[in-house]
């Protein structure tokens, strides 16, 4: 098979790809400073002594998952694992694409290591390779000595090929786009010193003079939130000085390179144009509920088309949807959902909308929203949860977010970035906080003096937190939530 691609040929482009071979360490131009959640939560099940997983790093282009499999590579190399014995290979590579990975490693074994039996494998783009999903099903169950690590772009199907190759196998670990508490990490910006329960959801319950001193503490980060929402969703073209080209990076690699390639590759798309279209339409609505027939009529395409096109986009990780669900819990309906754009920055590249957007009122509401919903969405998707919304098409009154836990207890958000955030006694995040279901309720707002409990006689308070608050404080949580269940805490 491909007998014009030679051993030779292979090898060469492995050794490029595998410096430490010769040098034994990696350059820290590959490693970056900065280690995400998702590095621990792979490190821990890479290494676990027991416990054997193969895992797949799942998630939109450029959010750092070969960052996050190289920052392992130098920890293996650290831990004085051999360097011949770890093999990087990246199936973006045009050459290796052609070859299925028993060759790959056998090239790697002929030449490299020919007596190794516990190798660290490390496959970039997975879903590229043939029959990758039969392969780690393969090279699982004949090598208890290998541990192997890869990344995919479309996380469901990669899920689909675990039901049928990885049960038991491999662990998929999704990986979104940068939080704000991790953008101002990564930009090196000073954090403020915050007590490790200083939750969103705590904020309710504390005096009025300590939660003047979290707010105050918080204030110098708000400088920092606006270019968050414009470009701040990926590591690399955050660092970036130009907002222009910054933008323009998203919409050709994120974008661009996941309509064309990735699912054109990965799911039966027919037109890309109305695949392109169908994308356009949702980034102009994101943060609203959905009406497929009005896409489908807008189009001119079915409202199947519709709907298969919004499934392959979540899929691909460049949207959310967000279901309807109502006050008992019991009934979802899936008719009218509300989509998210997987990071606000996608959205603005894709509108081209610059900084003159910070003054528009109504399009900061729906960035703010979107913004709010991805780190929600994120925040919880490791539990058993349901993170939707609810409207009463009856009466129009509607809760933006509303966080479902297995236990039927419910966190409630409602977006209010606007001047005026004066709640009615009638508006349904009142009615619903005097629910005993109704474990918090938060207002999201645009200011950072527009804080604290409303003087509303609920069940549960209802809090007023300014958005780049609320943002930071729950990645603050995410983090301290998370970096202690991994110490044992």
């Amino acid at each position: 098979m491909m007998n014009f691609i030679t051993d030779e040929k292979i090898l060469k482009v492995l050794r490029g790809y595998n410096d430490w071979w010769s040098t034994n360490q990696i350059s820290s131009d590959l490693t970056k400073p900065v280690k995400r959640l998702a590095y621990y939560e792979a490190k821990k099940i890479f290494e676990h002594p027991q416990i054997r997983r193969e895992i797949i790093l799942s998630g939109p282009r450029r959010v750092g998952k070969t960052t996050i499999m190289y920052q392992t590579i130098e920890d293996c190399l650290q831990r004085g694992v051999p360097s011949k014995s770890i093999l990087y290979v990246s199936f973006d590579h045009p050459m290796l694409k052609l070859c299925d990975i028993g060759r790959i490693l056998e090239v790697f074994q002929n030449n490299l290591n020919p007596d190794e039996r516990e190798l660290h494998l490390f496959f970039d783009e997975i879903q590229y390779a043939q029959d990758w999903d039969l392969w780690l099903k393969t090279l699982y169950d004949r090598n208890p000595g290998f541990r192997i690590m890869a990344t995919g772009s479309a996380s469901p199907v990669l899920a689909e090929k675990a039901k049928e190759s990885g049960v038991g196998r491999w662990t998929t670990i999704r990986i979104p786009t940068l939080s704000f508490y991790e953008y101002i990490d990564l930009m090196e910006v000073p954090k403020p010193e915050l007590a490790k329960d200083t939750f969103p959801t705590a904020l309710g319950s504390l005096e009025a003079a300590k939660l003047a001193q979290v707010m105050m503490s918080l204030e110098p980060l708000q400088k920092h939130f606006h270019r968050y929402l414009l470009v701040g969703g990926f590591p690399e073209v955050a660092m970036a000085d130009d907002v222009h080209l910054a933008q323009k990076i998203i919409r050709e690699d994120v974008v661009d390179k996941v309509l064309k390639r990735d699912m054109v590759s990965l799911f039966p798309i027919r037109n890309v144009a109305e695949l392109e279209q169908i994308f356009l339409y949702l980034c102009m609505i994101s943060g609203n509920i959905v009406v497929q027939d009005t896409i489908a009529k807008e189009v001119g395409v079915s409202r199947q088309t519709v709907a298969n096109y919004m499934d392959f986009l979540e899929q691909a990780n460049l949207i959310y949807i967000s279901p309807p669900t109502e006050q008992t819990g019991k009934k979802v309906l899936k008719a009218r959902p509300k989509i998210y754009l997987a990071d606000a920055a996608i959205r603005n590249a894709v509108l081209m909308i610059g900084e003159e957007v910070l003054t528009d009122s109504d399009e900061m509401g729906m960035i703010i929203e979107t913004a709010i919903y991805k780190h929600v969405h994120s925040f919880n998707y490791l539990d058993t949860t349901q993170v939707g919304y609810y409207r009463d098409p009856k009466t129009d009154k509607e809760i933006d977010i509303i966080v479902t836990y297995r236990t039927l207890s419910k966190i409630l958000i409602e977006v209010k970035y606007r001047e005026n955030t004066g709640l009615s006694p009638k508006e349904a995040i009142v009615e619903w906080a005097n629910d005993a279901k109704s474990a918090a309720a938060i207002v999201v707002t645009k200011n950072s003096s527009d804080y604290g409990n409303t003087s509303h006689p609920t069940r549960t308070p209802i809090t007023k937190i300014p958005a780049f608050a609320f943002l930071y404080l729950l990645g603050h949580a995410e983090y301290t939530r998370y970096l202690d269940s991994i110490k044992g805490k």
